[in-house]
């Protein structure tokens, strides 16, 4: 015959159960926590470890409307052909670059000009962000690339849906965070460049992002569409001034 606890100690035998038990869950439970904590802060982490599912690569030729300022926008068939044909990459990882490269935004003439060394590579025209969405101020350097992606967001006449956005150049610094978003990339929704258009970001003309995506780093690997930069594949510096 089983033997037979009295109430009393099995309430006994059960709190030291649990005496051993609870510190056991709290510390797995912290650790859980911790970690969870830890993957969605960027302060403190290696460079851009804590990458968000939300920076990827989409491209979807079939999708060929956008909506912005309220308007029904068709994305150009060139925007969709360039995004479709293959680029032979003509940076090597790891190369010594001759002069350095860097880009330079000038907020007050809604100018960029990509310097390589004492030599000018390209200068055009842009849309920085409105007053109400203005554009970062500081130097920064590209963290990640990738050739097309969907972007929306906003609300009411601010709403926009933009499939296909082509080569967004995200950057950061230390006081702007990776997660928010800010990047060069292409502009197939308006043609208004030199005036101040955009949520935030640099937007350009979509041929001028195009030289750009594959001419500043992190270099892209053979037949890739995105890369992020590491401490071997470091970003193209961006200065960004009034």
């Amino acid at each position: 015959m089983a033997k037979q606890v009295a109430p009393r100690g099995l309430i006994s035998l059960i709190s030291k159960r649990l005496a051993i038990l609870i510190p056991v869950f709290a510390l797995l439970f912290s650790f859980g926590i911790l970690q969870t904590s830890l993957s969605r802060t960027p302060s403190g982490w290696p460079y851009q470890a804590w990458i968000t599912p939300n920076f990827s690569y989409s491209f979807n030729p079939q999708e060929r409307f956008a909506e912005f300022e309220g308007e029904k926008i068709p994305v150009p068939s060139q925007v969709i052909l360039s995004l479709n044909k293959q680029v032979k990459n003509t940076q090597v990882l790891g190369e010594v670059a001759g002069e350095e490269k860097w880009i330079e935004v000038d907020i007050s003439e809604q100018k960029l000009i990509a310097h390589e060394g004492d030599k000018t590579f390209l200068e055009s025209l842009v849309s920085t962000g409105l007053p109400g969405t203005p554009t970062p101020l500081g130097e920064f350097r590209v963290w990640y690339k990738t050739k097309s992606q969907k972007m929306s967001g906003g609300e009411g006449r601010s709403y926009y849906y933009l499939p296909n956005v082509p080569y967004i150049m995200f950057f950061e610094n230390e006081n702007v965070s990776g997660y928010k978003g800010y990047s060069l990339h292409g502009t197939y929704w308006h043609d208004d460049f030199g005036n101040r258009r955009s949520h935030g970001c640099v937007n350009l003309p979509t041929s001028i992002a195009e030289q750009l995506y594959y001419w500043i780093s992190p270099t892209l690997s053979e037949g890739k569409n995105i890369t992020r930069a590491t401490d071997d594949n470091p970003g193209t510096r961006i200065v960004i001034h009034e």
